[in-house]
């Protein structure tokens, strides 16, 4: 016997909920990869993401995890013993670092405490001490911790130092305006799990005229992740290896949504869903772990525990009585922290669900 059952709601930092006119998409017969049919969704799909970024950069997408994206920003660019800068705000910015310590590369890592940001001028008092720095590696949103970097003013002290730069805007993109060519990102790599209403498999990547100067100098072997195979295959609006088109078909969708929403307004949403949410603060006495607005992220939100029950307590009643569906903290923030993620197909509605869940569950009075 079939039951009919509700949909849990994802209110995770991904994957995030995926609109059902994307899903039918997905779920349809593949098209040849190398049709003209595909080809003209191809072009069509980098051109809207290329709209959304405010770029003329090229643009590429790389059938794989937001993480392949991250390793090809790095072992495109980067060569073995440059020197590069990582801020690190949590386990993205870690990972980032990993990768570059893979190809071993010389590494200076700028960290913060948990639920801190990074000033651009205590960046640019490294950059200063040493004019040999090749790159910064940049996690414009912490996921783990919900931080945003004030990427504009990281940006500008890039260029004044006139380094690359790297940046994973995986979780920000769609969500956050990222004028890439007005702030003079290099490399700005995104995923398709996040904001951009897709389930996991897609990682796009944007590069510069200055990147690419840089790629012709690289020294590091590569095969599936050369970028400058995808930009050879980009000019006959094909790609070098086959593509997910079931994928590709529907991020041209969801760009369209945006593009029929505007991108102007896609933004602002996400700023509101911010604010509702870190109202939670106040009217459940949850403690923010992020307490600087300026580093506020607009896509996902972290709650310290609460003095009443554990995260593990509160995240199984919130999926078993309302299958509402939030994260706990990662690696040594975990079981201390909870998160929110309020991106993409995500609305004023589902986060006032949310909230009368936990009226429910903390047992207040909303009327208070």
């Amino acid at each position: 016997m079939t039951l009919i059952k509700e949909p849990n709601l994802l209110l995770i930092p991904g994957p995030t909920p995926v609109p059902e006119c994307i899903m039918k998409i997905i779920n349809s017969q593949p098209m040849a990869h190398r049709s003209v049919e595909f080809s003209q969704i191809l072009t069509e799909t980098t051109k809207d993401l290329q709209w959304l970024g405010s770029t003329s950069n090229d643009a590429f997408i790389l059938t794989g995890s937001g993480t392949s994206a991250m390793e090809a920003s790095i072992v495109n660019f980067i060569n073995p013993h440059d020197k590069v800068i990582c801020l690190v705000m949590g386990v993205f910015g870690e990972r980032l670092a990993q990768i570059a310590q893979a190809i071993a590369s010389n590494i200076t890592i700028i960290k913060s405490e948990p639920g801190c940001g990074i000033e651009a001028s205590e960046l640019e008092s490294v950059l200063k001490q040493d004019l040999n720095y090749k790159a910064v590696l940049i996690t414009h949103n912490e996921t783990s911790t919900g931080v945003t970097l004030k990427l504009k003013e990281i940006a500008a002290i890039c260029q004044k130092y006139n380094v690359l730069t790297i940046v994973d805007a995986i979780t920000s993109f769609a969500a956050i305006d990222i004028p890439i060519d007005e702030w003079g990102l290099d490399v700005v790599i995104t995923g398709s799990q996040k904001a951009l209403m897709l389930p996991p498999g897609l990682a796009m990547i944007f590069v510069s005229a200055k990147a690419w100067t840089a790629y012709d100098l690289n020294q590091n072997a590569k095969f599936y992740l050369d970028l400058n195979k995808y930009r050879k295959s980009m000019a006959n609006n094909t790609t070098p290896f086959t593509p997910n088109v079931n994928l590709i078909a529907g991020l041209n969708e969801s760009l369209k949504i945006i593009k029929r929403t505007g991108k102007e307004a896609v933004f602002n949403r996400h700023k509101v869903l911010k604010t509702l949410v870190r109202k939670f603060a106040q009217k459940f006495n949850f403690d923010l772990l992020v307490t600087d607005e300026s580093f506020a992220s607009n896509s996902v939100t972290s709650f310290k525990a609460p003095k009443q029950l554990s995260v593990n307590e509160l995240r199984a009643s919130l999926k078993e009585q309302y299958k509402i569906l939030i994260a706990d903290g990662q690696n040594e923030l975990k079981g201390k922290i909870f998160r929110v993620g309020h991106m993409g197909y995500i609305f004023e509605r589902d986060i006032l669900m949310l909230e009368n869940a936990l009226v429910n569950i903390m047992g207040i009075n909303p009327h208070k």
